[in-house]
């Protein structure tokens, strides 16, 4: 990492006003305290700050022991500074009403500062055992890929792509780099849904391949039957797409026509009301089961109704 003594130039006004104090940090990079006002976030960022439970930690650490690691930003030509890495430091001192945070201030152009975003923030996650949803880390793949691409980075094996130097930094596959990145081709409704588990990974990277019209489609079936598309399901509607002409999309129909099947269970696994067989003593009969769990259901029904009338009243 490189120092930088524009840290310090007259360019960044205020000084004074604006740096409680200074400290040398790791790297002998200069550690300064900036208002949480100064700090803005980058114009995309693939990492989200959600107010949960890990805010909370993070929250009773911070007003237990102060920030114990400083964040990232650069100088913004308008004033302020852009939060490369730290924006779930900055919350958690908003929230303990702390007005200033502990930074180190770097000069990067747009492609240094999207790898040193990207590498900053994974390095943070990998240190607190924090596990990446699956949008950040496809997000972040893909804009260092294209900063390094962009940037002409070589490695110093001859004929390395830059992907051959992500896979070292990450650990993954070059194969699996692609196959995360895919999913950035999901719309946000789906890819939403392969975050919150509602949509596993393959099904999710199967349909990157349609269209935005198509995968709207699948929402909306998704919606309509209660259903979690199966990655047989989803390879099938990315096959059917391959046989059309270049531009065509998939009618709803075709796509509901998939999706709304129900889905086989397993060889050997009880259906109908053989599933809970284990309920009931032995020596009832199916259709004696079947009329207990119709009895409850529909016991179950009215009581649902008067919860509603009495909610309406």
């Amino acid at each position: 990492m490189r120092k930088k003594d524009s840290i310090i130039s007259a360019n960044l006004a205020g000084y004074d006003n604006i740096f409680q104090s200074t400290a040398p940090g790791t790297d002998g990079e200069t550690i300064i305290h900036i208002p949480l006002a100064e700090l803005h976030p980058p114009d995309f960022t693939p990492f989200h700050v959600f107010d949960d439970a890990a805010m909370t930690r993070l929250v009773r650490g911070i007003k237990e022991r102060g920030v114990e690691d400083p964040g990232l930003v650069r100088p913004r030509a308008d004033g302020g500074y852009e939060l490369l890495c730290g924006g779930r430091r900055k919350r958690a001192c908003e929230i303990a009403e702390i007005p200033t945070m502990p930074i180190i201030i770097k000069e990067l152009d747009d492609d240094s500062a999207v790898i040193e975003m990207v590498d900053s923030n994974l390095n943070q996650h990998l240190e607190q055992r924090e596990k990446l949803l699956y949008s950040e880390k496809a997000w972040a793949y893909r804009i260092k890929l294209e900063a390094l691409n962009h940037q002409g980075v070589k490695s110093d094996v001859p004929g390395q792509l830059s992907v051959d130097i992500l896979s070292e930094q990450t650990g993954e596959s070059k194969s699996q780099i692609f196959r995360i990145m895919r999913l950035t081709e999901l719309i946000y409704t789906l890819l939403d849904r392969v975050d919150t588990g509602q949509l596993a990974f393959n099904a999710g990277e199967k349909l990157s391949y349609l269209s935005q019209i198509e995968q709207t489609a699948v929402a909306a079936a998704m919606d309509k039957y209660g259903i979690k598309p199966s990655v047989s399901q989803a390879t099938r509607l990315t096959k059917l797409k391959q046989g059309l002409e270049r531009g065509e999309n998939l009618s709803a129909g075709q796509i509901d026509a998939i999706l709304s099947e129900a889905k086989r269970p397993a060889k050997g696994e009880p259906t109908g009301s053989m599933r809970f067989r284990k309920y009931f003593p032995p020596e009832y009969s199916q259709k004696q089961m079947d009329a207990v769990i119709s009895t409850l259901l529909k016991d179950w029904q009215a009581q649902q109704k008067r919860i509603t009338e009495r909610g309406a009243a």
